[in-house]
């Protein structure tokens, strides 16, 4: 008897923390498109000042949320207000929940400048009830694996263009994993991509997050429903530009400090493992330049884009390389007959 007691509520706690995160109930199919259904990311939270939103984040549980340590910082604590259950960024919400902040804890290894640890929790003044449009996000335990190509989204009210207008309507994003040694390889002259930090986007760009989407969560379903977090929105090098991923800090590397800070109900930790090769182990960069020719080409650029610095670089010709040899031919046959 004692043993089947132990049983029905060890089957019944499985059912209830298999389910505590992850789990999308109102609008569970996602069509794509870049209009969000009500319901659709009901762990998506947006920072707002004065009525305006600044920057995305996640709610991990019923009290504390996860976002970017470049969005907040403590000073931040009581003019930061974070919107719930929105689908929005103005009226009508009535499905939205505003609460104030009772803390601000960013990780104490943030690095401004290189945006190595860029993450903070947030801890809400009141713990918030989850409903259909309300409800926390698993986040990637210690260890998950996300190969190259792995399929995510990304959600949030930033631009839909570098230095564009915020849209009214939540947007959703499908862009697909980029592993490490190629984001390195992609963003070596723009940025350090460190084991702390993850990539996403697209090799012919077009879809990314952009201004207003950081702190924003990264997130992949896995084979049983349940949408895991993978990474926070950080930094990128413009928007949706040609491989130019989007770069975000990698949750699976802060289960331990975030275990650490959360205090109350803790946030639901899943491990994800991609059982397929990932490619990316094998991934060497280019170092041939593709052939040059009289007139370098050009790439469209949006003039808009805080990015845009428009300057082609001038690459040497045959002529010019062989004029080069020559000359050194010269001085080491010259020295020789000395």
């Amino acid at each position: 008897m004692a043993l089947q007691r132990f049983l029905c509520l060890f089957s019944v706690m499985i059912i209830l923390f298999g389910e505590a995160c992850g789990r999308v109930i109102k609008n569970p199919r996602i069509v794509g498109g870049e209009d969000a259904a009500p319901g659709s990311w009901p762990w998506q939270v947006s920072l707002s000042k004065d009525g305006s939103f600044f920057c995305g984040g996640s709610l991990i549980s019923n009290d504390w949320v996860l976002t970017a340590a470049h969005c907040i910082t403590p000073a931040d604590l009581h003019t930061t207000k974070v919107t719930l259950g929105h689908n929005t960024a103005s009226g009508p919400n009535p499905n939205a929940v505003t609460v104030t902040l009772e803390n601000i804890i960013c990780h104490p290894d943030y690095n401004a400048l290189t945006y190595e640890n860029d993450m903070c929790l947030l801890q809400l003044s009141t713990p918030v009830n989850f409903t259909d449009y309300i409800q926390p996000v698993c986040l990637a335990a210690a260890g998950s694996t996300f190969n190259n190509g792995t399929s995510s989204w990304v959600t949030g009210f930033g631009t839909l263009e570098s230095g564009g207008l915020t849209p009214e309507i939540l947007q959703e994003v499908n862009v697909p994993i980029v592993g490490n040694n190629q984001c390195r390889c992609e963003l070596q002259n723009f940025a350090a991509i460190t084991d702390n930090m993850i990539c996403a986007g697209l090799q012919n760009g077009g879809k990314d997050s952009c201004q207003g989407d950081s702190g924003g969560p990264l997130v992949t379903k896995d084979n049983s429903g349940i949408w895991i977090q993978s990474g926070v929105v950080s930094f990128g090098q413009g928007c949706a530009l040609p491989n130019s991923p989007g770069v975000y800090a990698r949750v699976s590397q802060y289960q331990n400090w975030i275990n650490t800070t959360v205090t109350g109900t803790p946030p639901g930790f899943v491990n994800y493992f991609t059982l397929d090769f990932d490619y990316d182990l094998i991934f060497t960069c280019p170092t041939s330049t593709p052939p040059t020719t009289d007139t370098p080409p050009t790439t469209p650029c949006d003039s808009d884009s805080l990015f845009c610095s428009g300057e082609n670089l001038i690459h040497f010709t045959h002529f010019t390389s062989l004029c080069v040899l020559v000359v050194l031919l010269q001085v080491f046959f010259g020295s020789g007959g000395m």
